[in-house]
């Protein structure tokens, strides 16, 4: 006969031994004294993102604007304890002045089932460490004046897939459009491949490149697996992986690199790095360079140069289809340019577009595609000039976005002003007040790549054509909710127009 009062016990069990498991670290933020929101039961306060109410870039600032008056505040990720620093100078302290104690980003993946995952960006401070420098030589002032010519092609190239697209109505989805021109840049100045993405609309490359960032109901389970339950995803992420990304981009990465030592061919880009640490394994240090571990570390330059910059390029876009005086004053920079320099680009004079370089960071500030910096203590720490001190292996934020877009540093925030990044307006703010590469020795490695690639990916759509908004844009700003990048709802959709000089 069923016992239903055992049955009961069991249950009662089960969910106090859940209840337990889930609120037992609760009180280490009020053990130290340090303030913070309440956190409820498996979510810790994370709740609202795991349900998709709100996009994790507006619940961190939404968290952050209740006690940014706070030098720093607790929160908890599910069960875990995380500390997010609000006060600039310690923001400097943990990543400059105290580096040697914030080397970690802390950043977990599951090497079972995310083998593309352990790259440089994840990597541990003692597998970093020998990688970074290495791959540092790439992005040489000599190697990005060379890969700058490479850049002014696929710019030519997106020249002409814009005139096929005004000869289609001039309707435009702009992240699409930039991901197609990055995706270009990367292969040619990282792997050496010509790709062609822009005129070549079945890409295998940028069709996997999609299916990495596409918010979906995949990747919101996938994403809420490894906040909460790690140890299930570990077991059964293979089931909320992108289909095809893994196998393709390890066996493009490792053909490449197996062709490339077979023919001899050398070229100062990612893969003659991946090709020297190959041959010399004593090069990467304490660990062992295996096949896999190195085709990871080309997806993420992958990534990064493709997704990173078409993201910013397309708020760019965004912000000048909505601000025409703004767009009209970089569109007479750019053309006063080449009517005194003539129609050969150098890198030289993109760099001197003073103009151009405002628009640019405040692309980045307003809209930052790192919109939280991620840090673990590798000892105990205390805050200076605080009474807190932290555990080794406390995870640690900076609400970048929040910072950029506080009115205590950036006054009415909502309005994108180029004029916020004259020599006397930055000089005169905390420069940790904005933070768009990160900063300190684990900075954007690729950052002045980066500022080349978008820089001119705008100045090619900018000077010949007129972007604006149509019935299809998104105003005011939507964000993705399903996505912990920061996107535009729905897409960035524009129109483009020939300009008449």
């Amino acid at each position: 006969m069923i016992d239903y009062f055992q049955i009961l016990c069991g249950l009662l069990v089960l969910v106090l031994s859940f209840y337990y498991y889930y609120t037992a670290t609760f009180d280490f933020w009020k053990n130290r004294n340090v303030r913070g929101p309440k956190p409820v039961v498996f979510f810790g306060n994370l709740k609202e993102t795991a349900f998709k109410k709100v996009s994790m870039t507006e619940h961190v600032k939404n968290m952050y604007d209740q006690f940014k008056h706070e030098p720093v505040f607790g929160i908890f990720q599910g069960k875990t304890p995380t500390i997010v620093v609000t006060d600039l100078e310690l923001i400097k302290n943990v990543l400059i002045r105290d580096f040697s104690q914030f080397s970690q980003r802390g950043l977990g993946y599951s090497r079972r089932v995310e083998p593309l995952e352990e790259h440089l960006f994840f990597l541990d401070t003692p597998r970093w460490r020998p990688l970074r420098p290495k791959f540092s030589t790439i992005f040489s002032s000599g190697n990005l004046k060379e890969m700058f010519n490479l850049i002014l092609k696929c710019s030519n190239d997106l020249e002409k897939y814009m005139d096929k697209v005004i000869g289609n109505g001039g309707l435009v989805e702009c992240r699409e459009l930039a991901g197609k021109y990055t995706t270009d840049v990367i292969a040619n100045c990282m792997f050496g491949l010509d790709i062609s993405t822009l005129p070549n609309e079945d890409s295998e490359f940028r069709e996997m490149g999609r299916r990495v960032f596409k918010p979906s109901k995949t990747m919101v389970v996938r994403d809420t697996l490894k906040q909460f339950v790690p140890g299930l995803y570990n077991w059964i992420g293979h089931a909320v992986q992108p289909e095809g990304v893994i196998n393709f981009f390890t066996r493009a990465m490792l053909d490449t690199i197996k062709y490339r030592e077979e023919k001899k061919i050398f070229r100062p880009d990612c893969i003659n790095v991946l090709m020297d640490i190959h041959q010399n394994p004593e090069k990467a240090g304490s660990f062992k360079p295996t096949e896999q571990l190195l085709a990871t570390q080309g997806f993420v330059f992958f990534l990064a140069g493709f997704e990173n910059t078409s993201l910013t390029i397309s708020h760019a876009l965004y912000e000048l289809a909505q601000n025409h005086e703004i767009q009209d004053k970089l569109r007479a920079e750019i053309q006063e340019d080449y009517a005194e320099n003539g129609e050969t680009l150098t890198y030289d004079r993109i760099r001197d577009l003073k103009y151009l370089d405002m628009v640019f960071k405040e692309t980045l500030r307003k809209y930052p595609v790192l919109t939280t910096l991620f840090r673990e203590n590798i000892e105990d720490y205390t805050f200076k000039g605080t009474d807190v001190t932290i555990p080794k292996g406390t995870k640690v934020w900076i609400p970048v976005y929040a910072i950029q877009n506080d009115e205590n540093h950036y006054p009415n925030p909502e309005k994108f002003d180029p004029e916020r990044f004259t020599k006397e307006a930055e000089a005169a703010r905390h420069p940790m007040s904005y933070l768009p590469f990160g900063d300190g020795p684990r900075n954007c490695i690729g950052a002045r790549f980066s500022q080349n690639q978008v820089k001119l990916g705008i100045l090619t759509v900018i000077r010949k054509y007129k972007v604006d908004v149509c019935q299809q844009t998104t105003v005011p700003y939507q964000h993705e909710k399903r996505s912990l990048m920061l996107m535009l709802k729905g897409g960035v959709n524009l129109k483009l127009s020939k300009v008449d000089y």
